[in-house]
């Protein structure tokens, strides 16, 4: 089933959307991907993409409770960066 998501004005369809316990949507990307964000009343604002849809509600169960204790910094990195070489 298919939810229609008003944002900025902008009537948006997210394929296979559902909503995970509560807290958070998950659904499939233009690309094949999966992504996930909290809900807009959830106290912390939060979102993730990955490859698979088990993962992803995992990983966002994972950092929903580290957010909430506070000690997610002390146990997630970035690796790499992002850099196209133009000042915008």
């Amino acid at each position: 089933m298919d939810l229609i998501k008003q944002k900025r004005g902008v009537m948006t369809q997210r394929k296979n959307e559902t909503i995970v316990d509560e807290t958070f949507h998950v659904w499939e990307t233009r690309y094949g991907m999966w992504s996930a964000e909290t809900i807009e009343s959830y106290d912390i604002q939060h979102g993730l993409t990955g490859m698979y849809r088990d993962n992803v509600i995992e990983m966002m169960r994972f950092h929903l409770k580290h957010a909430r204790e506070g000690t997610l910094d002390s146990i997630t990195r970035v690796v790499g960066g992002s850099n196209v070489g133009v000042d915008l």
